[in-house]
């Protein structure tokens, strides 16, 4: 039987390749042909995982659009007919809104993969670039989806975000207005939201990502000890010619993935089946009711992925005064991560064989966007008083901590500038080959 099936598969590729031959060189080129390290760890999964998500995106949201009225007056509505009355309708919502939470925490851990050990640096700024560019349009395509249902969160979310360009001077009040394409978020809003998340942007996001794997396999993958893989006299014990301490991505790589899926997909089908909202943080509960404009929402705040950007606008304006600075502060927290190939002047790439100040900061970096995300969410208008008792300034004191996280989110990258090209960091000797193999 597995020779029929073997037999089968040769004859297809022949087939296939007589008929197109220019596919299977790069076939070869990205998947046979391409050796990637061979001591990848844990953290090499998210990648993966992120491409799965996005196929989960693009499949979920197609169906959902077959029965979505991109219309204020029955945007929620259409909705509700999916989650009641459409076969499965209720899976395929709850497989998009439990897959964008999901994208966000891979995509996230996968960026913090890349902090640790130096991803960022050359030759793969490009890679890193166009893994941001991937962020960005990602954190629109979010935006934009999150005001469809048209929710009274999705509405006042639109109103309050879509307000913050407001705060650019001259041209803000006309932009905002352009952008909405009303006086308040509207059926106009709703239409161009709809084409934009459903079209345009998945558009460009699929060019992204192809460009982004495309950078990485011509600059090959980095790895946990930050190490190129060699070539030439050290090659690997296969083919001299071929990559040192590298191994082919498929059949190795792939396979070895689908263990990563296999338990993603677990943990994404236990939060389907059982905890779809997942308390509020996936699906909040002010989305359940439909938008009003005459009803806001006890607390405005957008989903969780965004909360730590969202608390960096309410901090800085209550320190200075005017949003305008919020605002700056919010867009140069995402632009600074655009410049980290710059900003780190480091000889090392891997947190492994760096010094102990890039380790603290990062620490320190990573329980600020915490803390950020806490802030965003009002949680901690709940903890403080767990800890501090009933009778505390919940205000002041969720203020004060706000602000020190901002100063650590931002000061990370001022202290790594500092740190490396001043020449304060005292780093360890990197092997000069990766440290698994054989």
């Amino acid at each position: 039987m597995a020779n029929v099936f073997s037999n089968a598969f040769s004859s297809l590729g022949e087939w296939v390749n007589e008929r197109a031959p220019g596919l299977m060189p790069v076939y070869r080129k990205h998947m046979t042909e391409y050796y990637a390290p061979k001591n990848f760890n844990l953290w090499y999964y998210f990648g993966s995982l992120a491409l799965l998500v996005l196929v989960n995106q693009i499949v979920t949201g197609i169906f959902l659009t077959m029965n979505y009225d991109p219309s204020a007056s029955g945007a929620f509505d259409s909705v509700q007919y999916i989650m009641r009355d459409v076969e499965w309708g209720w899976l395929i919502r709850y497989m998009h809104t439990t897959g964008a939470s999901l994208f966000f925490v891979v995509v996230y851990l996968h960026m913090f993969r890349g902090l640790m050990y130096g991803s960022y640096q050359k030759p793969r700024e490009l890679v890193w670039l166009l893994g941001m560019l991937i962020f960005l349009v990602l954190m629109a395509e979010a935006f934009m989806g999150y005001v469809l249902p048209w929710g009274n969160m999705s509405f006042w979310g639109a109103k309050v975000i879509v307000s913050l360009f407001g705060t650019i001077p001259v041209i803000g009040k006309d932009l905002v207005e352009w952008i909405m394409g009303d006086y308040l978020p509207a059926d106009a809003t709703l239409n161009r939201f709809f084409a934009l998340h459903v079209i345009a942007l998945p558009l460009v996001l699929l060019l992204l990502v192809v460009l982004h794997l495309a950078a990485l396999h011509e600059v090959g993958s980095n790895n946990p000890d930050g190490v190129d893989v060699k070539h030439g006299p050290k090659g690997n014990r296969w083919d001299p010619t071929k990559p040192a301490d590298g191994i082919p991505f498929h059949p190795y790589y792939t396979v070895k993935d689908l263990v990563g899926v296999g338990l993603f997909l677990a943990i994404a089908a236990f939060i389907i089946f059982f905890q779809p909202t997942f308390g509020g943080w996936f699906l909040e509960h002010d989305n359940s009711v439909p938008a009003n404009n005459l009803v806001t929402p006890a607390q405005i705040k957008p989903v969780w992925y965004f909360t730590a950007f969202y608390a960096i606008v309410r901090m800085i304006p209550s320190a200075l005064g005017t949003a305008v600075w919020g605002v700056l502060g919010m867009f140069g927290a995402i632009v600074l991560l655009f410049l980290m190939p710059w900003i780190d002047g480091g000889k090392v790439k891997s947190i492994r064989y760096r010094g102990t100040g890039y380790k603290v900061a990062l620490g320190l970096f990573v329980l600020a966007f915490f803390g950020l995300v806490l802030i965003g969410t009002d949680s901690t208008a709940e903890l403080i008083p767990m800890l501090f008792g009933a009778g505390v300034d919940v205000t002041s004191l969720e203020n004060l901590f706000g602000r020190v996280m901002v100063l650590i989110y931002f000061g990370f990258f001022v202290f790594l500038w500092l740190y490396t090209h001043l020449g304060w960091e005292k780093t360890k000797p990197v092997p000069e080959r990766v440290t698994t193999h054989d």
